[in-house]
């Protein structure tokens, strides 16, 4: 986690997202600006955090620890969300693990004053609680979706969400031109995530290549076919 003393910036994603409507008092003056650079953990299960972060950009994948050891995905977090929550009114550790999938901004919030100032706070309590409610209804149709989408649809999703965006050369995210998606994660991981078996995901896999919506290239697939894919994928994970 990096602080970027950036108060213009910082102000940005606050008008942008009307958090100064989330409370009472003025909290201004305990935010600060922070990124997490790709691959890099916001919380992990069972660890105690000291921020209770605002999600103003970025992406990130939500995921839990099973007791036989293997991972499950949750959700895929974008700007606007919340974490830490639960964190904040019950002083326990995280429950889940929070990765950023590209750079990603936070504006964050000291636990010892959000504690302090925001218990009491019924505005934030509102927000909370109502943030708290749209989760809950969110990971009980991504925990459908797991049980009862096939596996193809489930990866298509994985897939445009995790993929690494490449641009022709010159080109930026901001620019029309051609873009192409690469996807190169480990598949023994991908395959607990989806709750799935390493064969099965292979079969997956090699069949969307046979359908031409993926290249197998040396290290990595390439999607070929988004606008396929996107309808395959149709968001599940939200």
């Amino acid at each position: 986690m990096i602080k970027v003393n950036n108060f213009n910036k910082m102000n940005g994603y606050i008008k942008k997202y009307n958090i100064d409507n989330m409370f009472s008092m003025d909290m201004k003056p305990f935010m600060e600006l922070v990124l997490f650079k790709k691959n890099e953990y916001i919380c992990r299960e069972n660890e105690y955090i000291q921020y209770f972060f605002l999600f103003v950009e970025g992406k990130a994948k939500v995921y839990i620890t099973l007791s036989n050891g293997k991972s499950l995905l949750i959700c895929f977090d974008k700007e606007f969300q919340t974490v830490g929550e639960m964190e904040v009114i019950n002083s326990e550790a995280a429950a889940t693990n929070i990765q950023v999938l590209q750079d990603t901004y936070c504006i964050a919030i000291p636990m010892e004053q959000a504690r302090a100032y925001l218990l009491e706070d019924t505005k934030f309590l509102r927000f909370i609680g109502d943030s708290l409610g749209k989760k809950l209804d969110r990971n009980l149709k991504n925990s459908s979706i797991n049980l009862l989408y096939p596996l193809e649809k489930r990866l298509a999703s994985y897939i445009l969400a995790t993929g690494e965006e490449v641009y022709g050369a010159g080109e930026s995210p901001g620019d029309s031109g051609k873009r192409t998606i690469r996807f190169h994660e480990n598949l023994t991981e991908i395959a607990e995530m989806l709750g799935t078996s390493y064969r099965h995901l292979l079969r997956t896999l090699n069949s969307l290549c046979s359908k031409g919506v993926l290249m197998k290239k040396n290290k990595y697939f390439e999607v070929i076919n988004q606008e396929f894919l996107r309808k395959l994928a149709a968001d599940l994970y939200k």
